[in-house]
């Protein structure tokens, strides 16, 4: 997974602070990949009032029927990552991934691949050509200061545990809910899961109060809190809930995403999560450097076919912090 903004701005992430319990739908944003021909996402975090949910700092739903350019996506070649885990979720299609930990797979429906980049890893994404054009979400952790600079690795989990209750199904995809808990390895305390919602359902999930929580639907209409949630924006519902009730008329599927806010501030830019300029501009020479001890080759590409960094911005942002969130 990759942001192939050719000028990314850099965004600096206070400490969270947990609101309480509110609801605040924040829109999606069309963002193209691979250029002008490209085919689009809808980005929903970062927000500029809300750059993270937990240690979640980025979601992208690629191919979402909303979106008004529907171009095959991309053969994406290597790039970097420091300080964060890619998770892919796909729903439709299927996704070649190879990285330079020697990983070579197949990404699929209902498979869960999680590539944790610690100090640094390089990657490629490329389509599968008798495969279906794809859909689904890709998402970042953050990792937090004692573990953003471990050993790289890639994980995949194809069985994965479910949450049931009466005309809903949570698939656990990490972290726990309603006591039933992932496979996936994390390295701070968050959820991630797949949620499926019959037609004239109503129920209520547990959720834990010192996280914090949002929603993102995928098909269908669900009301969560008593608001009526649609395919497009995040659905941020704060702190301090330990359930969350849920209902439905025509079914729907939804995502949800949560964990404690965040206690670090947080430098993002381009394909980077660090602590301070000075590492983003470390990591950037690395990769133009072609320093391999960092960021290593990948088997099937040469070592010159890979996404150069774009030039990095003037100057030197100061953190911003979190808005205050209205209900």
């Amino acid at each position: 997974m990759s942001d192939l903004d050719p000028h990314p701005t850099e965004t600096l992430c206070e400490p969270g602070v947990g609101p309480g319990p509110i609801t605040r739908l924040y829109p999606a944003r069309e963002v193209p990949l691979g250029g002008v021909r490209g085919t689009y996402v809808e980005r929903t975090l970062p927000q500029r009032e809300l750059p993270t949910v937990g240690a979640w700092c980025f979601l992208d739903y690629f191919g979402a029927p909303t979106v008004t350019v529907t171009d095959a996506p991309p053969d994406i070649d290597p790039h970097p990552h420091i300080g964060l885990q890619t998770v892919t979720w796909p729903f439709e299609g299927m996704i070649r991934h190879r990285d330079s930990v020697r990983s070579d797979v197949r990404i699929e429906p209902g498979q869960l691949n999680l590539m944790t980049s610690g100090r640094g890893i390089a990657h490629s994404e490329y389509t599968v050509p008798e495969a279906p054009a794809g859909r689904g979400l890709q998402l970042w952790v953050a990792l937090p200061a004692g573990h953003r600079d471990i050993a790289p690795h890639f994980e995949q989990h194809r069985n994965l545990p479910v949450h049931t209750a009466p005309g809903l199904r949570a698939t656990v995809l990490l972290g726990s809910l309603a006591g039933v808990t992932s496979p996936a390895t994390i390295y701070t305390p968050l959820v991630g899961a797949d949620i499926e919602i019959d037609p004239a359902t109503a129920s209520t999930l547990p959720l834990e109060p010192e996280y914090e929580y949002a929603l993102l639907a995928i098909e269908g209409t669900v009301t969560a809190a008593g608001c009526e949630l649609t395919p497009g924006p995040l659905l941020y519902l704060g702190t301090g809930r330990d359930s969350l009730d849920l209902s439905s008329d025509s079914g729907g599927r939804f995502a949800l995403i949560g964990g404690e806010p965040l206690a670090e501030e947080l430098v993002m830019w381009w394909n980077f999560v660090a602590r301070e300029h000075a590492e983003i501009v470390a990591a950037r020479t690395d990769w133009e450097s072609h320093n391999t001890e960092r960021f290593g080759d990948i088997t099937g590409h040469t070592p010159d076919q890979r996404i150069p960094a774009p030039p990095m911005p003037g100057g030197q942002l100061r953190p911003r912090a979190r808005r205050p969130h209205g209900n």
